[in-house]
């Protein structure tokens, strides 16, 4: 058999259904992407690309909590406030020095991140209640540490400036630490007994126990990591914006478990890719630059578009699951 004959049957023999369904977010992307490059003159530039990729990684360090949290079929609605008091914090200890500002917040997000787990595994609190109230109290904190005003990030560390601002080979810092924690949550995912684990809790939990896993320290690790991925966004927002505000980060949790779907986690759990979060939250950044660009359009067409395209995505999974529950009744 040649070359051609071998090509021709990988060709019949693919399956476009299943690529679609799991490489959608890829295909979205790809999608909006080329449609802003032929709408807008302005977007395929260097300068315009580089502000939408430090723009979404703040997000998608959220992101990446998120799909952990949403993999074992929980939510996390407090990332957002979390987000908030973790960049107030930075912005206090930033004169102390670019190590003290990032290690403490991301402490404090730690020990947040903790504290939804227990909540959710000991006292056994429905995630979505539990991470609702400490949405409220976190945000509530803040408020009251800053009196409801910004706090202003000492210039006198350039170090903690340069880690929203800055360029690496004209690249932008937290583009690099966004790409790069993506990698790490890749490997976590899909090369360690950690990330098997969490994929065999949200797939069936009961199961998880009889098999002797320990799901309620997983749980309480994933929340853990949600909470300082959430922490460590704050804190570079904070160096973004020169400023910790009460405010920051409002909304964010919606967006991050919208990006997390659109990437193609399954909100059931068991399910999910840290790739496909990746393009989830790209395809948040091209939609607002879109809509930046376009200027004359009601910033709220932007939530419809995203409404639209997240519900797409949910009743293509859900047909999805019922293909399986057919397939393995």
């Amino acid at each position: 058999m040649n070359i051609i004959d071998l090509t021709i049957n990988k060709v019949k023999s693919f399956d476009f259904k299943r690529f679609i369904k799991e490489e959608g977010a890829l295909i979205t992307f790809l999608v909006l992407f080329i449609f802003a490059t032929y709408r807008y003159d302005q977007f395929f530039t260097v300068l315009n690309l580089k502000n939408v990729l430090r723009q979404v990684s703040m997000l998608g360090f959220v992101a990446i909590g998120m799909t952990f949290v949403i993999l074992i079929g929980g939510i996390d609605l407090s990332v957002g406030s979390t987000l908030a008091v973790a960049g107030v914090v930075a912005a206090k200890l930033s004169s102390y020095g670019i190590a003290v500002a990032i290690i403490i917040p991301v402490l404090i997000g730690i020990i947040l991140g903790v504290t939804n787990g227990i909540l959710v595994t000991k006292l056994k609190i429905v995630p979505f209640i539990a991470t609702l109230a400490t949405m409220l109290g976190i945000r509530g904190i803040a408020y009251i540490a800053t009196g409801e005003l910004s706090v202003g990030a000492s210039s006198a560390s350039p170090g903690f400036i340069q880690l929203g601002r800055g360029f690496v080979f004209g690249i932008p810092v937290p583009a690099i630490l966004f790409v790069l924690a993506i990698i790490a949550a890749v490997l976590v995912s899909q090369k360690t007994k950690f990330g098997r684990h969490v994929y065999a809790v949200g797939g069936n939990e009961e199961a998880s126990r009889m098999m002797g896993l320990k799901v309620d320290k997983i749980k309480i690790l994933v929340y853990t990591i949600s909470g300082a991925m959430a922490a460590f966004a704050g804190v570079i927002l904070t160096s973004r914006l020169g400023a910790g505000q009460p405010v920051a980060g409002d909304g964010w949790e919606l967006t991050a478990i919208a990006a997390t779907v659109i990437g193609g986690t399954l909100i059931t759990g068991g399910v999910g890719k840290f790739t496909g979060t990746f393009f989830g939250v790209l395809i948040t950044g091209i939609i607002q630059n879109m809509f930046n660009m376009q200027g004359n359009l009601n910033v709220w067409w932007q939530n419809i578009l995203m409404g639209a395209i997240l519900l797409s995505v949910v009743i293509a999974q859900s047909q999805t699951s019922k293909v399986r529950k057919a397939v393995s009744s």
